[in-house]
């Protein structure tokens, strides 16, 4: 049970004109008010929309753990074996056996081969074990009175509306994530509504109880996010020695063969087609993992906006997908959260682009730190450390 796409686009329509409407801020039951005018504008019943906001109220709890992100400051090795623990990779494999036909069929009508669902299934709720206790229209709403990121989020308070309207969401049972998000792999309304699917064929879309809903919803929107069919997302490989670490990161495309020229080696099986275009990313510097990432890799930034979460979500995927353990190697040390901010001071000083100054060591930081690396002579790999922090 697919949403028409012209009721898509009507709703794209709408969130786009609801972001734009009302700031952020100030008192919030006036806040609400205006929420309430702007739906009447958007078409909504009134008795409708009094329902919808009937119970809301601000939640501290949810802005605290918006504030409180403090594991995406780790570094690559750190993260990734925080998260990738051998009871996931037994639940993953257990669970694929289970929704082995779900599977299949999302791989066969998508494209989207089982390991990067089963890695995004795991780390987002440990296989629908753990999907969150908040109220969902307290956390979108309070995150849109929130100055922080209201353009993220005062879109979805409608499009949970809209999910209401549709007996889709319950104001005051529906439950999640701190962050609005949704079901067994954790979706915004406005993404549930544009790309959920009715896995199990019961005629409802429910994403926090079926396996199969929430699967083949996950594969739907990463296609039409641009998932290209059954090819590659990541694959680890070595570095030669003297590689120019300047053509290391997302910025620099070069086909495998290209890649393959200047010496980079895959430490396991073999590199795909040599005409595919891809980077290669090195997440804690050049004496760490090195890893081949390709066009499907990109697309993941469309689920999660985080480098590290991105990396190791990909990286996970491709160990479901039985690639052995990466090759840890050797990492210098890198900054603390304190250290990390002040080197981000520092390179906007210097006129770089770290997009926020957050201690996060993100796409922007990092290609700002490469940059300057290569300007101080420095092994040019994106990773800050405290040498590079002390001669800024």
């Amino acid at each position: 049970m697919r949403i028409l796409p012209v009721m898509a686009a009507a709703l794209s329509v709408g969130l786009a004109t609801a972001a734009q409407a009302q700031s952020c801020g100030g008192n919030f039951g006036a806040f609400v008010d205006g929420l309430k005018s702007e739906a009447v504008s958007q078409g909504y019943d009134r008795a409708r929309i009094d329902s919808f906001f009937r119970n809301v109220r601000q939640e501290q709890a949810v802005i605290n753990a918006d504030r409180r992100q403090g594991i995406f400051q780790r570094p690559f090795l750190d993260f990734s074996r925080a998260l990738i623990s051998q009871g996931r990779m037994t639940n993953g494999q257990r669970n694929f056996e289970r929704q082995r036909a779900v599977f299949d069929r999302a791989q066969q009508q998508y494209g989207v081969q089982p390991g990067i669902l089963l890695a995004f299934w795991a780390f987002e709720t440990d296989f629908g074990a753990v999907q969150g206790d908040f109220n969902t229209v307290n956390a979108l709403v309070t995150l849109a009175h929130d100055c922080r990121r209201p353009d993220l989020f005062r879109p979805q308070v409608f499009a949970a509306l809209e999910m209401y309207r549709r007996g889709m969401l319950d104001p005051v049972q529906t439950r999640g994530a701190w962050a609005g998000e949704i079901g067994m792999v954790q979706k915004l309304p406005s993404d549930i509504i544009n790309y959920a699917v009715d896995g199990d064929g019961d005629g409802r879309i429910d994403l926090q109880r079926s396996a199969p809903d929430a699967i083949l919803s996950a594969a739907e929107m990463l296609r039409a996010k641009g998932w290209r069919a059954n090819e590659p997302w990541m694959h680890e490989v070595a570095l030669p020695q003297g590689l120019d670490l300047t053509q290391t990161g997302i910025r620099t495309e070069m086909t495998v063969s290209q890649w393959e020229q200047l010496g980079v080696r895959p430490t396991h099986g073999r590199l795909p087609s040599g005409n595919l275009r891809a980077s290669v990313i090195v997440p804690q510097g050049h004496r760490g993992p090195a890893f081949m990432v390709f066009h499907n890799f990109r697309v993941l930034f469309e689920w999660n906006q985080s480098f590290i979460y991105v990396t190791t979500a990909a990286y996970f995927a491709t160990r479901l997908s039985g690639a052995p353990i990466y090759q840890a190697g050797n990492p210098e040390t890198g900054l603390n959260q304190d250290q990390m901010r002040q080197l981000q001071q520092r390179l906007v000083q210097r006129g770089f682009d770290v997009g926020a100054v957050d201690g996060i060591l993100g796409a922007n930081t990092r290609a700002a730190v490469q940059d300057v690396q290569a300007q101080l002579g420095l092994p040019a790999d994106g990773w800050p450390t405290p040498q590079l922090l002390g001669m800024l």
